[in-house]
């Protein structure tokens, strides 16, 4: 048995009846249009890149480098929260896992379903730039809940693991605010040259 097949067969079955209502209803608004648009919007997602490119960026700008900084502190956070113990442990399966035969429109993933990784990481940096600047946190979470709502489109997650994955992502910028506040209390523009 391949790699996939393993996982899948080791993974826990579980939802509610809403969530596959709802991913069904998803299904129900394909067209050619959103099936072009909303794939790519997903793979902003993809392993978080585009969320670490913007993270990269912000420490590089020397006066954004305290957003970039605490948005790194809330992606080590949340990603080990999400990836290193929720993932591993829930061991959840995913939709397109379940109704393989529903036509898919990006790759099936190979890693467990709760929470959304997507989602989680795109909050998570949205958050952390939204608690130091509306006027730019303000696009990065309405790009973040597209990315989240993307997941549901292409079938590759159910609604509740979008919602914990937000909730994370969303907690672990509130609380790397205060942290890299603490830390630029406590030593000042050395927190910079980290």
């Amino acid at each position: 048995m391949d790699g996939l097949g393993t996982i899948i067969e080791n993974s826990r079955v579980f939802y509610f009846d809403w969530e596959l209502d709802l991913l069904h209803w998803f299904q129900s608004i394909h067209n050619a249009v959103l099936d072009c648009i909303v794939p790519k919007i997903t793979m902003l997602g993809n392993a978080g890149w585009f969320w670490l490119v913007v993270t990269l960026i912000l420490i590089i700008i020397p006066s954004k480098r305290k957003w970039g900084i605490q948005a790194f502190i809330a992606t080590i956070i949340t990603v080990i929260i999400c990836n290193l113990i929720l993932k591993p442990s829930i061991m959840r399966c995913r939709p397109c896992w379940l109704e393989p035969e529903v036509q898919m429109l990006v790759k099936v993933p190979h890693d467990y379903s709760f929470p959304s990784g997507h989602s989680n990481m795109s909050f998570t940096v949205a958050t952390a730039i939204f608690t130091q600047n509306k006027k730019f946190g303000i696009p990065a979470l309405i790009l973040a809940a597209l990315i989240a709502i993307s997941r549901l489109y292409v079938f590759v997650h159910w609604p509740t693991d979008v919602l914990v994955g937000t909730l994370i992502g969303i907690c672990g910028g509130i609380a790397s605010y205060y942290i890299i506040n603490y830390l630029y209390k406590k030593f000042g523009k050395e927190v910079d040259t980290i």
